[in-house]
């Protein structure tokens, strides 16, 4: 009840005022049954977005950090979360991969509509990055259809780092299901999976317009923290060696 709340009378009448979201193509989603809505990840606002303009209930596989916080703002963020219905998962590999692909599954059987964005987390600089062969997994124990999703503007209205959205229009585009079942029973062959979820991809990136870079987001994010790091300590030493010459410099 939470979730229908949040969309028509608290959240969505003013997410709809300020940002005009439209969509393209919803006829693609079918009305029941379970199915994979596969999205690009550029803000964190296209959780929010995707959900408020599709009509069916979609279930987001959120990341176990938005229900563990701590203090006021943890807590509220957990009753969030969780009174929308959203799912939280463990990222941490093994088991844990093991445990959030059974409830994937699961919740798919059911005949739910599942928010995935399968690049596993959100691009550091609006490009598209190669995807993580978890979704083709879901799409083929499952038996369901994968329905490519991409929103624009959504890294306008909330670009990293901001706490403030703003004011912009979202275009929301859902392309045409991708079926797999020519790859029935083949559920766990890497090669099959990589060429799934591949295709999951390229069909993303007609859609949005996007740079494909053949490389993980995660690998893509620590290798620019690591050259920000390391540009912070070059600039902290010329400072320092800056500063040293200062005095000889005024002496002079």
């Amino acid at each position: 009840m939470v979730y229908w709340l949040m969309k028509h009378i608290f959240l969505g009448p003013l997410m709809r005022l300020f940002f005009r979201p439209r969509i393209e193509g919803a006829e693609n989603i079918p009305q029941d049954g379970g199915a994979i809505l596969a999205g690009n990840h550029i803000a964190v606002a296209d959780s929010f977005f995707m959900p408020l303009k599709v009509q069916r209930r979609v279930t987001f596989l959120a990341k176990r950090e938005y229900f563990t916080g701590k203090g006021i703002k943890g807590r509220l963020k957990k009753l969030f979360f969780t009174s929308i219905g959203q799912v939280p998962i463990d990222r941490s590999g093994g088991s844990a991969a093991q445990a959030t692909m059974n409830t994937a599954v699961r919740l798919l059987n059911e005949g739910r509509l599942l928010g995935i964005y399968p690049e596993g987390t959100r691009s550091p600089d609006g490009r598209l990055y190669k995807g993580k062969t978890g979704v083709a997994r879901m799409a083929l124990e499952a038996g369901v259809p994968v329905i490519p999703v991409v929103v624009f503007g959504t890294d306008k209205a909330n670009p990293i780092g901001s706490k403030i959205w703003r004011p912009y229009p979202i275009r929301i585009v859902v392309g045409e299901p991708l079926n797999f079942s020519r790859y029935e029973g083949l559920a766990g062959d890497r090669f099959v999976e990589r060429s799934i979820t591949d295709e999951i991809m390229y069909a993303l990136m007609e859609l949005s317009g996007q740079e494909y870079v053949d490389m993980y987001a995660t690998k893509a994010k620590a290798e620019l923290s690591g050259t920000a790091e390391k540009d912070g300590k070059a600039s902290a030493k010329q400072a320092r060696q800056t500063g040293d010459r200062l005095p000889e410099s005024k002496a002079g």
